[in-house]
């Protein structure tokens, strides 16, 4: 059955409905979901009587509904159960690291291999969190409890603390792990070899050591730097997870992340350090300077990071077309420059921003609320940075001197969790122009790239059966000013260009008479492909026909999605607006993409190919 309404189902909806949004209210406009009241994978049906009319921001505010478990949470349940051993799961954000271990949990209970289960986090707002999501399983745990309590009430399963309230009592935590059958969770576990809390190894192997059963959760794999994690398994340094749900294997499923982008930003950096005036661009800067220029970059008073703001507010706009409470996170550097850059947004938006960080004694509640509402900013230092769930941010600033791979991949985490099937969001995180973090960006996009590919040739394959196959601080450091900021690159098909070499390909494209349409990327894409000995523009294969077993409307989805992902790439080389490529490509083709035959849209692909690769 398909899992889409087809025209004649979704105007039934529409009637239905009055036109009109059935959980909001407001009328609804071209785009707006058809969805299913028990979801489709869940066993609803694709017919009007489990159907209604959803505006996109109420469709999508929904979320998950049910407990289905995604493949690796089952496969990842069925190893726990299996043996006793410490089990380790290394997966990738938004990727249900909290439901499977809850489910496992409640599994254990029921089969009753333990009595109580006592959740370890890394901040006090994941303990409201840990505590709202067991009691959708029906576990319930107290998020309240404080070391003075000594004794967890019967009516509780368990208890969810903090990494740091157990390092302060490890003793009354070793009798509360012993006095029953206990699973202990701990979660985030990297945050226990974090140089800043070095006394958390030691409390946690003396508190949980005899704990009957341990499970250990983190968003990404990470080594020992000479501080090795309590009841992990290390491989030359390398942690050695039990399961690991990685990044690409979740955007190959479809359905748990999304692609991302990254925008990388130029400038002139200029700072007094000792009396001595130095100025030095981001992408040319060298170790030793790096943080001064950051400094100066991050710096509120200076015209780099407002133009950053500026650019990313302008995207953000863009995405709140589609998606009405799409939101954006600015990661700070520190709690003074936070609140600049909220008061900056405010300028710019008109709309005061909430800002999240640990000097706020509500900043827990701030972040909840944020999540649930439609605000389009929210500012934080490191609050937001792992494990807090804001599905509706798409869009990110990094404006943190943190240059570690783990702490890059985990701001990454919060804007790739999907929201559903019908999210087709590109999220997007604007970046300084400096290494380490655009190789960080160049590998995350190397396997971006590699699954996108793999979906596309499985689209177009699907249709050859049939079809013909045709060619184809210091303290005397004191920031003085920055520029503003300039596009240096966009990573996002693992590549990025030098300005020597997109003025040469620039050169190349007037001397040829190529069109205004193919930028100097292109061109330096194009030249690239032909100097590795590959013939630009051939080899290419008919898109796919209608797949055996797909209804039409399927297919043309799956069409229209690649459209956009094209289009979303070419925006990104060109910087062409989205309405003009979409304007062009409904002038060559004759219609529109909501209109479009599969013919026309396999031809938009073509002339969106043509654009990207061809010179």
């Amino acid at each position: 059955m398909s899992r889409r309404f087809n025209s004649g189902e979704r105007v039934a909806l529409y009637l239905a409905a009055d036109g009109h949004c059935e959980i909001c209210g407001i009328e609804l406009q071209p785009g707006w979901h058809g969805d299913h009241i028990k979801p489709y994978s869940a066993g609803g049906t694709t017919d009007v009587v489990n159907g209604q009319s959803l505006c996109p921001a109420c469709n999508l505010k929904k979320g998950p509904r049910h407990m289905q478990l995604r493949a690796w949470q089952e496969d990842a349940v069925r190893r726990f159960l299996r043996n006793n051993d410490d089990f380790l799961a290394v997966a990738t954000p938004g990727a249900g690291k909290t439901t499977f271990a809850l489910t496992a949990a409640k599994l254990l209970i029921d089969r009753g291999d333990i009595s109580r289960i006592i959740v370890v986090v890394p901040t006090a707002h994941l303990r409201n969190q840990w505590a709202q999501a067991g009691a959708k399983v029906g576990i319930q745990l107290d998020n309240t409890f404080a070391n003075g309590n000594t004794v967890i009430a019967r009516d509780y399963d368990g208890t969810v603390v903090t990494y740091a309230t157990v390092a302060a009592q490890p003793q009354l935590w070793r009798k509360l792990a012993t006095q029953h059958g206990a699973l202990v969770v701990l979660d985030e576990v990297h945050h226990a070899g974090d140089a800043d809390h070095l006394s958390w190894g030691p409390a946690l192997t003396e508190a949980f050591d005899p704990a009957h059963r341990r499970l250990l959760l983190s968003g990404t794999p990470f080594r020992s730097d000479g501080r090795p994690i309590p009841f992990v398994t290390y491989d030359q340094g390398k942690c050695v997870p039990s399961i690991n749900y990685d990044y690409g294997t979740a955007l190959a499923d479809r359905d748990v992340v999304r692609p991302v982008a990254f925008p990388v930003l130029d400038g002139k950096m200029r700072w007094r350090d000792a009396g001595a005036i130095v100025t030095a661009e981001l992408a040319t800067v060298d170790e030793k300077k790096l943080t001064r220029a950051l400094d100066t970059a991050f710096d509120p008073t200076g015209e780099w990071i407002r133009s950053v703001l500026r650019r990313a507010d302008d995207e953000l706009t863009r995405l709140r077309e589609e998606t009405p409470d799409a939101g954006g996170l600015v990661v700070a550097a520190d709690q003074y420059n936070a609140r600049q850059y909220a008061a900056i947004l405010k300028r710019i938006t008109g709309e005061t921003p909430t800002v999240a960080i640990s000097d706020e004694a509500d900043a827990s509640n701030l972040i909840k609320a944020y999540a649930r509402g439609s605000q389009r900013w929210i500012v934080a230092v490191q609050m937001v940075s792992e494990g807090v769930d804001i599905p509706r941010l798409a869009l990110g600033v990094y404006a943190s001197r943190i240059s570690t791979e783990m702490f890059f991949r985990q701001v990454v985490g919060r804007f790739v969790r999907m929201r559903g099937s019908e999210d087709e969001t590109t999220a997007t995180l604007f970046i300084p122009s400096i290494e380490p973090l655009m190789s960080y960006a160049r590998d995350i996009e190397r396997t971006v790239e590699a699954v996108l590919a793999e979906e596309e040739k499985e689209l177009r394959e699907r249709g050859e059966q049939g079809a013909k196959q045709t060619a184809l601080t210091f303290d005397l450091v004191e920031p003085l000013d920055s520029t503003e900021a300039v596009h240096h690159s966009t990573i996002f098909r693992a590549e990025s260009f030098s300005d020597g070499e997109l003025k040469r390909a620039e050169n190349a494209a007037r001397q040829a008479g190529m069109p205004g349409s193919v930028s100097a990327e292109m061109m330096a894409h194009a030249l690239r492909l032909a100097g590795a000995g590959r013939v630009v523009g051939t080899a290419r294969v008919e898109p796919p026909a209608v797949e055996q077993g797909k209804t039409l409307a399927e297919t043309k989805a799956a069409l229209r999605k690649l459209i956009k992902r094209r289009v979303g790439q070419l925006n990104r080389r060109t910087e062409a607006e989205f309405s003009h490529i979409h304007a062009e490509l409904n002038k060559r083709c004759g219609d529109t993409a909501k209109t479009a035959t599969t013919e026309t849209l396999n031809r938009r692909l073509e002339l969106l190919d043509q654009w990207l690769e061809e010179a």
